[in-house]
């Protein structure tokens, strides 16, 4: 049996980069095989490098080159002057938003739809339903689900949307009101320095023993290895799955969408994807949540074989076709 490949996206940057970095990026990622690109500052409204029109200006040049652009809000809103910001977002209508706040998701709510972001707790279909209903066209799987959870929720949903599943990249775990990376430096959240900006992909946190435990991103928790779900690339069609996330850091995230791209088309197979993956991801990897393991696990239960990965996908991940 074929099945269309999914399509790729690239999720929101979710760290602080100077803007002039930040831009050097995207200028690589209009010329990667990428099909959706989120935009956005989703973790921290001190962050202000890039302004509303820096975003919307860079959102028209990615359009113009074919990509799909979905403009991003906070996952956590705290104050007027927040929610006023994600207000202006939701209001524009040239782009679509994704929602990461429910907040959010009442504002988009009747005004041409919305993808519901994975800090939106849909963990069953009624929930599903429900946000279909508001106008919920796309929904990112909540990372600590597993592929079980997600095959149980599609096959009881009504709802005609697509899935994204997030494939690849530190695992946004928590928010909090409190900001880590400035209590790390005894500073307080209103007086941080703008620390954040001397951590491309985070602070690591390590245990009393010395062993990688978590990664430190403002007010955002993440996991300290990698999430990378290209052993299972060969199944992701047959779950129902219409788009892969993979999530920017600071290094070789081109590299990594192309090498997805090419496993999606068969040019390569998941034990050559794989190495090259794990190679320019260059840090501790793992799979465990998918497979319904402990998230930091990486789990060799159900990887794909060498024959399998084989399997023939119909469609180019470049024209959705």
């Amino acid at each position: 049996m074929t099945h269309k490949a999914p399509r790729l996206s690239l999720g929101p940057v979710l760290y602080y980069w100077p803007k002039q970095s930040l831009l050097d990026f995207y200028d690589e990622i209009m010329a990667s095989p990428v099909d959706i690109v989120y935009l956005g500052e989703t973790i921290c409204s001190r962050r202000r490098l890039m302004r509303e029109n820096d975003w919307l200006d860079l959102a028209r040049r990615l359009q113009t080159v074919g990509k799909e652009v979905v403009l991003s809000t906070l996952g956590l809103i705290e104050a007027g002057s927040e929610l006023s910001a994600v207000g202006k977002i939701c209001r524009q209508q040239e782009f679509l938003v994704e929602a990461n706040d429910m907040g959010a998701v009442q504002m988009c709510s009747g005004k041409g739809g919305f993808v519901a972001g994975h800090s939106i707790n849909i963990y069953n279909h009624r929930t599903l339903d429900l946000l279909a209903r508001l106008g919920m066209r796309r929904w990112v799987m909540p990372v600590e689900l597993s592929r079980d959870s997600l095959a149980d929720i599609l096959a009881q949903a009504t709802a005609t949307v697509e899935t994204e599943v997030f494939a690849c990249g530190r695992l946004p775990l928590a928010y909090s009101a409190r900001c880590y990376t400035a209590r790390a430096h005894q500073l307080g959240k209103d007086n941080c320095e703008y620390r954040c900006l001397d951590y491309a992909d985070g602070m690591l946190l390590k245990t009393r023993e010395g062993k990688n435990f978590l990664t430190l991103n403002g007010i955002q928790t993440q996991s300290s290895s990698v999430l990378n779900l290209i052993d299972d690339i060969g199944n992701l069609p047959g779950l129902g799955i219409d788009v892969l996330r993979i999530s920017p850091m600071s290094q070789a995230t081109p590299q990594i969408v192309s090498y997805f791209a090419e496993a999606l088309q068969g040019k390569i197979d998941v034990p050559q994807a794989r190495a090259k993956i794990d190679a320019a991801i260059a840090s501790e990897t793992c799979n465990g949540y998918w497979f319904g393991e402990p998230g930091m696990a990486l789990s060799d239960m159900l990887r794909v074989s060498a024959d399998a990965s084989q399997m023939t996908l119909q469609g180019n991940p470049e024209t959705g076709e």
